[in-house]
């Protein structure tokens, strides 16, 4: 009998957009005997086979048999149905201590003087049930149902605990609990345990009753919070009985009008375009612009690491150069020093993660004219506890002339002065050549010779130093609007009044009709008038 069975059938979350208030769902219970399996196997290749004809299989099929065997109903979203034990004992008003179980002990009355309750196996657990905080974890996830490795896991069990913390204080004759609501001095273990992320969220379970006649055991069949966490298995039960029951949820929520879907869409719509006014209205349309003709330059930057240096404490000492025709702001800070980084093991990267920001205008009157742009230099320094200070690499570092975020790193070089005693000073009380001129690493901005020699100068390679960079350009052409559209009209008048948008491709269809005029012209004449046209001039 256990062969046409599939345990592989997991666990399965459905998610949706829908309000969850409006789910409703069909579940189905049924015992598993050697009968019914048989019965069902038999109609499943009967409807298998293409030559059925009019065989029916009504002697196979368990009539009136169902009774206890199977039971199907249909729930809402957070929709009451009793047990058999919650009937029993919410008919003594004694036994009700809150309002809800005074609530529940007059719709059970209700029920009693009524039809009684529709359901036998089934009933749920609502989110207001002082009995959904106390199952537990265990239970929840039904151990003994054969599903794929099903176990929670460490965040699950956290959440199990503390998602519903304000039944957890609810006592038994609602009062007010004496213990501290908040904890001034926690503990390790404390924090361990109680600092989990927990979202309100209203849960559901639907359970069903697999015992026998006259006694009580629940399982979970699904549990419902705002997502639907359905288990589609069988379930074993224990004792001496082992029964076999298989659960089958199915959806069944009304289907949503085409006018309502149609609604609704525009309503969403609606919203969106509320939303996007609003955030309109929060940046503003009046940007800062800069001036007619003149390009803004933004850059927020990153001093990232170092690496590769002989010496540790590092630190990175920086200054900006701008060319002709650039110009910033009186408060814009030009230079700057980062901190003193110092590894755990000689020779690893230096991380400095200093920021830096540069705002620069440029403005020249030749259109012409390509901007040169800024230049970054800076110094590589080392301080160790002996306060001896060497110098460690120049480097510079161009701006991106493309706006957009950029990762550069940049070598570096010291000046090298030849000699023992030079080393020596270098090591013993530190100091070590310096450039007068930082600008000299690259070309310095008051050198007006056409070539820079550096020819007696000795130099040694060190490390390189890592930058982020994210570039924004800005700028306002100058253009004369009126004699633009002179311009553009006196064309479209040559070309016989063409149309704007196809004025492009107006002008090459032109041309090639002129082409293969002058082509086929060419063809029509003498071949002795072709080749001296030849000597004077090439088509």
């Amino acid at each position: 009998m256990t062969d046409c069975w599939n345990t592989d059938t997991g666990e399965a979350v459905y998610r949706s957009r829908d309000a969850i208030k409006n789910l409703r769902i069909k579940v189905r219970i049924e015992r598993v005997t050697s009968t019914s399996a048989l019965s069902q196997h038999l109609q499943q290749q009967f409807l298998s086979r293409q030559d059925r004809g009019a065989i029916e299989l009504e002697t196979l099929s368990s009539q009136g048999q169902t009774g206890d065997n199977e039971e199907e109903l249909v729930v809402g979203w957070q929709e009451k149905f009793f047990s058999q034990y919650e009937m029993e004992l919410f008919q003594n008003e004694a036994a009700c201590q809150t309002p809800l179980d005074r609530q529940y002990h007059t719709e059970v009355k209700a029920l009693n003087r009524g039809k009684g309750r529709r359901n036998r196996r089934i009933f749920t657990y609502s989110d207001h049930d002082r009995y959904t905080s106390c199952l537990p974890l265990h239970q929840l996830h039904a151990t003994d149902i054969f599903t794929t490795k099903s176990n929670p896991t460490f965040l699950a069990e956290r959440m199990a605990s503390v998602r519903h913390r304000r039944q957890e204080r609810r006592t038994m004759d609602s009062s007010v609990p004496k213990s501290k609501i908040i904890n001034w001095e926690p503990t390790e273990e404390f924090v361990r345990s109680r600092h989990v992320v927990n979202n309100v969220m209203q849960t559901m379970h639907i359970m069903g009753d697999l015992g026998p006649s006259f006694t009580f055991l629940e399982h979970v069949v699904c549990t419902l919070s705002g997502v639907m966490f359905v288990l589609l298995c069988r379930i074993v039960t224990e004792g001496e009985r082992r029964e076999v029951w298989r659960l089958t949820v199915e959806n069944v929520s009304g289907s949503m009008k085409p006018e309502d879907k149609v609604r609704e869409q525009n309503m969403y719509k609606d919203l969106y375009i509320r939303h996007k006014e609003y955030l309109n209205s929060l940046v503003g349309q009046d940007f800062e612009m800069p001036p007619l003709g003149i390009l803004r330059y933004m850059m927020n930057g990153e001093i990232v690491s170092a690496q590769g240096f002989e010496y540790d404490n590092l630190y990175i000492h920086f200054f900006m150069e701008l060319p002709n025709n650039w110009s910033s702001r009186p408060f814009q800070s030009m230079s700057g020093v980062t901190q003193t980084c110092r590894t755990k093991t000689l020779g690893k990267v230096s991380f400095f993660s200093y920021p830096f920001n540069f705002e620069a205008f440029y403005m020249t009157e030749k259109e012409s004219d390509l901007p040169q742009w800024p230049v970054l230099y800076f110094k590589v320094l080392s301080l160790d506890s002996w306060q001896r200070y060497r110098t460690e690499g120049y480097g510079y570092l161009l701006f991106p002339a493309m706006p957009g975020k950029h990762t550069m790193t940049c070598h570096t070089w010291r000046p090298l002065q030849m000699g023992t005693v030079s080393a020596l000073r270098r090591f013993f009380i530190g100091g070590s050549p310096e450039l007068e001129d930082h600008s000299y690493v690259r070309i310095p901005g008051t050198f007006k010779g056409e070539r820079l020699s550096r020819f007696g100068f000795c130099t040694e390679t060190t490390g390189s130093v890592t930058f982020n960079l994210n570039c924004i350009q800005q700028a306002r052409a100058f253009v004369d609007t009126a004699m633009l559209k002179k311009r553009r009209q006196r064309v479209f008048d040559q070309l016989g009044g063409f149309s704007q948008q196809g004025a492009v491709c107006t002008i090459l269809e032109a041309f090639q009709r002129a082409r293969k005029k002058m082509q086929e012209a060419r063809k029509s004449l003498p071949q002795d008038l072709i080749s001296s046209e030849n000597h004077v001039s090439m088509f």
